[in-house]
Formats: structure tokens, C-alpha cells, sequence
């Protein structure tokens, strides 16, 4: 059976990059999202600049059937699963980005369904793919998780639990399929240049005046370690986590931090 990799939310930003990445290293390439339409879409542009093998599917959160019928059909078509990216996610910020989930206000079930999403639908995902490895010994799980999971931001709490949850459950699957031969490890992405970041403008938290290194992630930055991490260069890494964002999360405080606070001063002995 021919490899191929299963990219979850993979019509655009870093999932549609991924698939893409590993499209040009001879993958076969899976693309879901709750579009149907629009993952065919993206399947078709990846076959159409790869020359490989793509289909998209529709999944919807709520529907563990709907998996099995997917790797079932992933099945049919004679081809093995031999890397998932579990790009998918609910952002946990309601209905404005800027403003995010208001701790004494939101409903609860605004703030499970974030964890239905991240977590357990992620499980569910991985489950049937992991069915399909361990008869061949072989597979990786890269989930992209997320560098607040580590440093929280404000109004985001659900967000930051959930991505501090797929950190735990890599762990535990690493060492639950690690007999198996499968790994599973995380991408922790920082801010990446998204259309909703640019969207943003002067309402942006973080950009690249507040890294040690200058910028903050393209698509293809989460996408090369996506595919590190799911190929077998990476052959010996497992339940581990790998930071791509710009040295965020490594400094104690923004060098800018600095700047801005002397300017400040000297502004207020100006007056």
C-alpha cells in the first residue's frame, strides 16, 4: 500500500502547507474539514502542484462514525496511513478574536466544546489511524498544538487548557503506541502571519518586534516541522514537543520591553 499522510483542517494556513510539504516528498495526501467542498478543493490544488494521490473529506466534530467510514474509504483506495496532522482546532475566542472567551461570562457549553474539538475529537482521529499502524509497525502522530499551552494569554483559558491537554495525551500516546512502533509528538507553534493575524493590524498582540529572532512563523515554518516530526528522520523522537515560535517562549520578557519602558521615562521627563 502507498503511504500517505491524513491532514486534519488542511484547506489553508499551516494545514494546507503541511499537506503540501509532505505532497512533495511523495505522500499521498488526506485532507479534511467540516467543507466537504472545500477540502476536495484543496485536495485537488495539492495533486495538481504535487503530482500525487489527494481527497478531501467532510468531518464533523461530533461524529465518530464518520472517522471510521473516512479510514475506511482511506482503505479501499489501498492506502496506508503513515502520518496524521492534526492541524484542526477551535481557536476558543467565541466570536471576536481580540476580545476572546470572558472567564464570567461564557457558557460552558462554548467552553467544552473547545476541548470536544482539540481533544477528544483528536482521540477519535487518532484512534482509527493508530488501528491501521500497529498492523504494520509503523506511524507518526504530529499533533500542532500551541506555545500558549505553556505561556497563558488573556480571555483564552479553554484554548490554553486544551493545548496544555494535547501536550498530556501526546505523552500518554507515546508511550501507549511507542510498543507499536508509533510515535506521536507536538509542533508548538507561537503567532503564525494568518490572514485573521493581518486582519488584525494595529490590534496585533504579538509580531516579530516582540521575538528574540526578529519575525514570527510562516505557514511553511509549522509545515517543515510537521513533517520532521512525521517522517522518519525524527525516527527516534517521540512524546516530546518541538517550539517554533521565534524564541517567544524561551525569554523571560521582550527586548523591545526595555526599549519602550526608557522611552517611555525619558518622554515623562520631557513634560
Amino acid at each position: 500500500m502507498k503511504k500517505a499522510v491524513f491532514v486534519t483542517g488542511g484547506t489553508v494556513g499551516s494545514g494546507l502547507a503541511s499537506a503540501m510539504r509532505f505532497a512533495s516528498e511523495g505522500y499521498d495526501v488526506f485532507i479534511t474539514s467540516r467543507d466537504g467542498k472545500r477540502a476536495q478543493e484543496a485536495a485537488d490544488q495539492v495533486a495538481q502542484a504535487h503530482g500525487v494521490f489527494a481527497k478531501g473529506y467532510a468531518l464533523d466534530i461530533r461524529n465518530e462514525q464518520q472517522i471510521i467510514d473516512v479510514f475506511r474509504d482511506i482503505d479501499s483506495l489501498e492506502r496506508f496511513v503513515d502520518a496524521v496532522v492534526l492541524n484542526a482546532a477551535d481557536m476558543g475566542f467565541g466570536n471576536d478574536p481580540v476580545a476572546g472567551m470572558d472567564f464570567f461570562t461564557v457558557p460552558v457549553e462554548e467552553f467544552g466544546r473547545v476541548f470536544e474539538t482539540n481533544l477528544v475529537w483528536n482521540f477519535m482521529i487518532v484512534r482509527q489511524a493508530a488501528i491501521r499502524m500497529r498492523e504494520v509497525g509503523h506511524g507518526a502522530i504530529v499533533f500542532i498544538g500551541s506555545n500558549t499551552a505553556y505561556r497563558a494569554i488573556p480571555n483564552r483559558s479553554a484554548y490554553c487548557a486544551s493545548k496544555g491537554g494535547i501536550i498530556s495525551m501526546a505523552k500518554a500516546f507515546a508511550v501507549d503506541l511507542g510498543p507499536y512502533g508509533i510515535r506521536c509528538n507536538v509542533v508548538m507553534p507561537g503567532t503564525i502571519k494568518t490572514d485573521r493575524w493581518v486582519a488584525m493590524g494595529d490590534k496585533q498582540i504579538v509580531n516579530g518586534l516582540l521575538t528574540p529572532i526578529g519575525d514570527i512563523s510562516d505557514f511553511e515554518d509549522i509545515a517543515n516541522a510537521a513533517y520532521f516530526l512525521g517522517c522518519d528522520e525524527s525516527k527516534n523522537i517521540t512524546g516530546t514537543e518541538l517550539i517554533v515560535d521565534g524564541g517567544m517562549t524561551c525569554q523571560l520578557y521582550p527586548r523591545k520591553l526595555s526599549e519602550w519602558k526608557r522611552k517611555a521615562m525619558e518622554n515623562k521627563s520631557d513634560t
